[in-house]
């Protein structure tokens, strides 16, 4: 197969401005080639913009997305809560443990008075500080018991006692444990108040 040199490949037509036997060509670049380092170099570009602009613009939105979240998750909103908190069961047994008064939230205060009591140097002051302390626990335990029991009963006879999910007794007890204003999700009831 023979190539017919009659017509030039579009290749071969000499680019403007270069020379041929000294004379210029009309048409050329007016400039040399670039290398391929320099081409290679020229179009780099990082995969991701690294601009103070670009991070700063990125840390402003991430933190308005936080802030939301947690809004969301005080208030509430089930898009908002971690998989532990989400459910018609979870938020009945928030409400019902919210709506009632529980020793629990006074353990925390409890021990800073006990540990406030250590300071005087009178050892029996010390002493039945720390069996007081130990008292009240067993009185808290006993009321996380009666809660759990009672949110158990109050769930099945809302929901069905076939359709109850595990662990609503253990999710009550921790909350009655909370003081009220520390609790994630925030109460949605008033004390007195108990969820239908």
């Amino acid at each position: 197969m023979a190539k017919n040199s009659a017509a030039p490949a579009s290749n071969d037509v000499p680019s403007e401005g270069t020379t041929l036997n000294g004379a210029p060509i009309p048409g050329g670049k007016g400039r040399a080639t670039p290398s391929r380092a320099e081409q290679e170099a020229a179009r780099k570009r990082p995969l991701v913009p690294d601009t103070k602009e670009a991070k700063a613009r990125q840390r402003a939105e991430l933190q308005t997305q936080r802030e939301k979240a947690r809004v969301g998750m005080a208030a509430g909103d089930p898009k908002y809560l971690p998989a532990r908190d989400q459910g018609a069961q979870r938020k009945f047994v928030r409400d019902y443990v919210d709506g009632g008064w529980h020793l629990g939230e006074a353990v925390m205060p409890a021990m800073v008075v006990v540990i406030l009591a250590t300071f005087i140097p009178l050892r029996d002051v010390q002493f039945y500080s720390f069996v007081a302390l130990w008292i009240f626990i067993f009185f808290v335990i006993g009321d996380m018991v009666l809660t759990s029991i009672m949110v158990k009963r109050a769930v099945k006879a809302k929901f069905g006692a076939d359709k109850i999910e595990k662990g609503l007794g253990w999710y009550a007890a921790m909350r009655t444990v909370q003081m009220r204003f520390l609790r994630l999700p925030k109460p949605q009831v008033k004390r007195g108040q108990r969820p239908v």
